[in-house]
């Protein structure tokens, strides 16, 4: 299990790393645009689109990366038994609220279809395409929240930050 799920973290990464490229050159096409006097309708929605999705694509491998901000000063001073019990709780939380923002950002897509949602710039994108990443997004960073909070109940945690060299 553990293989397919870095990979499904990795893949959602390279996706987002897409996006980051696509984001780039919307940008630069509407600055070049600008410069040469023509007009690409559009690319300043699609610009938002892209970051928007590689923000949310990027979460779990950034999550399972440890490069997610901790406040870990209070877990530093608790003795091991406590430091357990407050990291599940924390990372319990962390389910219910990620498992929320997937539940409303798949609902936000289907919402979209349902009433044919456009964008309100000249494009006139559907917009339950650019949600789609959203969604998608949301859903893998849910995962990986559930993986984190099993592998402390199960005791088999590790220091994120720790392993990615920043302790």
């Amino acid at each position: 299990m553990r293989p397919f799920l870095n990979a499904l973290y990795d893949s959602a990464a390279a996706l987002a790393a897409l996006f980051m490229v696509l984001l780039l050159i919307t940008v630069l096409s509407s600055i070049l645009g600008r410069e040469l006097h023509f007009l690409i309708p559009g690319t300043d929605a699609y610009a938002g689109y892209f970051m928007a999705g590689a923000g949310f694509l990027a979460l779990a491998h950034t999550l399972r990366r440890g490069e997610h901000i901790r406040v870990t000063l209070i877990l530093g001073a608790l003795p091991p038994q406590a430091r357990h019990r407050l990291e599940l709780f924390a990372r319990g939380l962390a389910v219910v609220l990620g498992g929320l923002l997937a539940w409303f950002s798949v609902r936000l897509v289907f919402q979209s279809l349902e009433f044919n949602d456009i964008s309100t710039s000249n494009d006139a994108t559907p917009l339950w395409i650019p949600q789609l990443s959203m969604a998608l997004g949301s859903c893998i960073f849910l995962i990986a929240l559930m993986d984190d909070f099993l592998l402390e109940w199960l005791g088999q945690t590790r220091d994120p930050a720790a392993q990615a060299g920043h302790e």
